[in-house]
């Protein structure tokens, strides 16, 4: 009988690429990792792993049993799902990861209406990068996770995991305001620039957001403040900037935007920031100008686990938490 716990292993090799990367994900030591494969290549009766010098890769046939892995681990968690259901009342730790904006806007709401409805419940909040959901949630530490995406950068598939819409932002280009503009010889002022429509539409490329290009070539010339890379927010300006034709000379990388936001009221540079990242339409000395993008965000969880009570209470205090002007904004995301 295969090991479901050695199968979890296989599946975390698959995605991870390297046992050393698996050990460090799950907690293991390498050595404790390889052992374990080399038990279930035993369990299996067929050569799982092929060894190229300090790397690993898998056999078709350890493919192949990576696809029933995660049929199983799927169904685990509706097991586990259905368990939780049977229970009276939520209890027990519910793990939870946000990006920060979301962090600060609507997760503590969230989290003081899910005490309110089941205080039995002890949610658990890690604010997490979106690039690192995914295998945090594989690796179980962390139960649900709030996860985006932006229209010059989708979604990843991700096997093992589903994901539901929550809302929609609109996406601003952060200028300073109410100075000349030493960048391109224009003013920088408060206001949409002719051509960019009231930004309701959700485009997904250059061609889909008239006047767009436009706003971003304007400051083509200018120091651009970005996130830090590897971050989904860095990718974002960085090929929304390309598809208008030009590469940002990035100057700052600044991964919180009220930080970001103080730099452009200061001058030293703009940057494209979501509607969360903004305390209000009116930022003294920032001028935003409303873009056609959007940046869609999601509910995360291991595929199987969307029933589990927890996360279903979960998933109703986030919705409930969502400010006016976002409740409405869900579907289609």
């Amino acid at each position: 009988m295969l090991d479901v716990r050695r199968l979890r292993l296989l599946r975390e090799l698959a995605r991870r690429g390297t046992i050393a990367a698996v050990a460090e994900a799950l907690a293991f030591s390498p050595s404790a990792v390889s052992q374990q494969l080399g038990v279930l290549e035993r369990e299996a009766g067929l050569p799982l792993l092929e060894r190229t010098g300090r790397r690993v890769r898998l056999t078709p046939a350890a493919l192949n049993l990576v696809r029933h892995a995660e049929v199983v681990l799927e169904r685990l968690e509706q097991a586990d799902a259905e368990l939780a259901g049977a229970r009276t009342g939520l209890a027990g730790a519910l793990r939870i990861g946000a990006f920060p904006t979301a962090t600060r806007a609507i997760v503590p709401a969230a989290l003081a209406d899910l005490a309110r409805r089941h205080p039995g419940l002890e949610p658990m909040l890690s604010e997490t990068d979106p690039a690192a959901v995914a295998h945090a949630l594989r690796a179980g530490e962390l139960d649900v996770a709030l996860i985006h995406s932006y229209d010059f950068v989708p979604d990843p598939e991700e096997p093992g995991l589903t994901t539901r819409p929550l809302y929609r932002e609109a996406m601003y280009l952060a200028a300073p305001a109410g100075r000349p503009d030493t960048w391109t010889g224009g003013t920088s002022g408060p206001g949409p620039v002719p051509g960019t429509g009231s930004g309701t539409g959700s485009g997904t490329g250059p061609g889909a957001a008239p006047g767009q290009d436009e706003v971003l070539r304007a400051h083509r010339d200018a120091p651009w403040i970005t996130a830090t890379p590897g971050t989904l927010c860095h990718a974002m300006t960085v090929r929304a900037c390309q598809a208008a034709g030009f590469g940002p000379r990035v100057r700052h990388r600044v991964d919180e935007f009220a930080t970001v936001l103080a730099l452009v009221a200061a001058g030293l540079g703009v940057a494209v920031v979501p509607q969360l990242g903004t305390p209000g339409s009116d930022v003294p000395g920032v001028a935003l100008t409303r873009l056609r993008m959007e940046r869609r965000t999601r509910i995360a969880f291991r595929s199987g686990a969307g029933a589990h009570p927890a996360v279903a209470a979960f998933t109703a205090s986030l919705r409930s938490a969502l400010p006016p002007d976002l409740a409405g904004r869900g579907a289609g995301t």
